[in-house]
């Protein structure tokens, strides 16, 4: 993995930084509405009593614990894929140790796209949640301010995707030390309301939690439903891993971040014990009157990062898919030169920014859009343990028991976590699953559709045995130079070869047949890169060479020539003419797809990104020749 293993010993402690400013922007931030969220739920069925206020600690105490420090900072993240993390790239993981082509292996996939798809619904409300619940903190000392809380939150937003073109790497680089002083004021704010009642650090005895639910299962119950907004960003914690790597956000999470949480959701408790009207807000009521404007703006920035961390999840997340065959050719670019995890994919990050800015202007407030939130989050929650359990079975020989053990301690809290959000599905929680509906559309159309469209090439382009035969049987003209010719398969003919034949009637000196293969680990290495041998006769000319690439590498065609030219091949990348064979794609008659899932699969097609910017090909001395498909 190159953001581990690419990196001097000493450079754990920029990636921590770059992960603090990126990976924990949304948990970090949990604490601007979490607490408060539990205490308004349902008319406040939560009361501000000791009884309650110690069994809320102590549930978001021991949530935190279970769910992000022991199973995805202590398990999950063992689980990586060649050091890429994320729900799409661990159902890849999984995949390469069940029976290929069998029940377990669709299912995992399966798991994965719906996985993907729940954690989309997330990236869309996070930011607008995680950016109004700072803003609205301007209206707690100044109340005329609030008609500004929308217009102000739309044009952050609107800045936080304008600078995604940056990257993450310089993002992490000025964000990183912002978040270090969030934590830092989180810590400070916290233990200035513990002082004022140290008795409760004894709320983080889980005898509290339990006892909240022997007095009070069905408020427990509802009360769960807000709990899990501290846990919100653990998902993207696993998914941004391949940015910075396992080993800096492990000790960034221990080091800083957990223990600043645990200190300001206690201040928070003991402040709503001593003032219970301060459940209106416990957050910004920590603070001095004074401090008030300035936690506002660090808050802000602070939220900001937040939606950092969901959108740098959603462009690896975008990158698997796409590389795993989910989803069309997508441009993505590069955004450092050093870790090669941190990308920006242009579409994914403008769909995100108008689905953020149209659930800013619906809800218009962070309470409103906290019942929409959690639901795709503790789904996602479910689908990665299950994914871990079959990678633990499969890959790492564990026992019946033990898997049951780790199981039951990860899958009872989140199926609690699930069912209370289900509560939620009327008063806005339906919104992240209709999204989560359509990308899993989009994705499964789009698998499909890629298939039948494969085996319908792969008929019109007959078998390369039988265009060889032609040749030599045929008098063609030979000229001089290489052709390059992208292909997927290696048993048939490309297009563009067998057009450029029957409209030219000439055949080049030299055919390079070059295909594209995606492994489902995200890197390989420059050495396992090529595969290449002679077609057909000695003086055919012809070569057929494979490139092997990981989901997470950039597939640059030249580059990877040049390295094939050490091993042998005949061509020079920076001479050949490359031709690429062009499918138009129409709807037509067939009954293997619905006519809607047609439209929906012609439409990512036509706007796939262009062959030859993703395979890096020179536009000069590229030329697209093909014939049309019916759908």
């Amino acid at each position: 993995m190159r953001a581990m293993h690419g990196h001097p010993r000493t450079g754990w402690t920029v990636l921590a930084l770059g992960a603090l400013g990126v990976v924990f922007g949304d948990i970090g931030t949990s604490p601007l509405y979490a607490f408060q969220t539990v205490f308004t739920i349902d008319g406040g069925i939560v009361r501000p009593t000791h009884g309650d206020v110690y069994g809320v600690i102590s549930l978001v105490f021991w949530s935190v614990t279970i769910i992000v420090s022991v199973k995805y900072v202590a398990f999950i993240l063992r689980a990586d894929n060649d050091g890429e993390g994320g729900v799409m790239a661990l159902a890849a993981l999984a995949r390469r140790w069940v029976r290929p082509g069998g029940r377990r292996s669709v299912l995992v996939m399966l798991l994965g796209v719906v996985g993907a798809s729940l954690f989309y619904g997330d990236s869309v409300i996070t930011p607008a949640i995680s950016v109004l619940s700072a803003i609205e903190g301007l209206s707690v000392t100044a109340p005329s301010l609030r008609p500004l809380e929308v217009p102000l939150g739309a044009l952050i937003i609107t800045l936080l995707f304008l600078g995604q073109r940056a990257g993450t790497h310089r993002v992490g680089r000025i964000f990183g030390p912002v978040m270090v002083a969030w934590f830092v004021v989180l810590a400070l704010l916290g233990v200035g309301g513990i002082v004022g009642d140290p008795a409760v650090l004894t709320a983080l005895s889980p005898t509290w939690a339990i006892l909240f639910f022997v007095d009070h299962p069905y408020i427990t119950f509802v009360a769960m439903g807000a709990v899990v907004l501290a846990i919100t960003g653990a998902e993207a914690l696993y998914a941004d891993m391949g940015h910075f790597g396992r080993s800096p956000i492990r000790r960034a999470w221990f080091g800083l971040v957990f223990p600043c949480l645990t200190l300001n959701y206690l201040g928070q408790g003991a402040l709503v014990l001593r003032h219970p009207t301060a459940v209106t807000n416990p957050f910004y009521l920590l603070a001095p009157g004074w401090a008030a404007f300035p936690l506002v703006v660090l808050a802000t920035g602070a939220t900001v990062i937040a939606s950092q961390a969901v959108i740098s999840g959603a462009f690896s997340v975008s990158r698997q898919a796409e590389r795993l065959g989910y989803l069309p050719r997508l441009t993505v670019r590069h955004t450092s030169q050093v870790e090669g995890g941190q990308i920006y994919v242009p579409v994914i990050n403008w769909v995100l920014y108008g689905g953020v800015i149209l659930l800013l202007l619906i809800f218009e407030s962070s309470a409103r859009l906290a019942t929409a939130y959690g639901l795709a989050v503790t789904g996602t929650f479910l689908l990665t343990t299950t994914l871990f359990l079959i990678q633990a079975e499969a890959a790492w020989g564990w026992g019946r028991w033990r898997l049951a053990g780790v199981g039951a301690l990860f899958g009872l809290l989140e199926v609690t976590f699930f069912a209370a959000n289900l509560t939620k599905i009327v008063h806005g929680g339906w919104l992240p699953i209709v999204i989560a509906i359509i990308v899993a559309t989009i994705m499964l159309t789009w698998r499909k559709g890629a298939a039948i469209v494969t085996r319908k090439r792969r008929n019109m382009e007959g078998p390369l045995a039988d265009f060889l035969e032609d040749l030599h049987t045929e008098s063609y003209a030979r000229v001089p130079g290489t052709a390059v010719f992208m292909h997927p398969a290696e048993d048939t003919t490309p297009l563009a070869l067998r057009e450029n034949l029957r409209l030219n009637h000439v055949v080049h000196e030299r055919i390079v047949i070059v295909r594209t293969v995606s492994e489902v680990v995200p890197h390989v290495a420059a050495s396992d890169r090529i595969r290449w041998h002679a077609v057909g006769a000695g003086g055919d000319g012809i070569v057929h060479v494979d490139l092997h690439y990981g989901f997470q590498d950039d597939q640059n065609v030249p580059r990877a020539l040049a390295l094939a030219r050490e091993q042998g091949v005949p061509v020079d990348p920076d001479e050949a003419v490359y031709f690429l064979s062009r499918i138009t794609i129409s709807r037509g008659p067939t009954r293997h797809m619905s006519a809607w899932r047609k439209r929906i699969f012609v439409g990512l097609a036509h706007n796939a990104a262009s062959p030859a910017d993703y395979y890096r090909l020179p536009s000069s001395r590229t030329v697209s020749m093909g014939a049309a498909v019916s759908l």
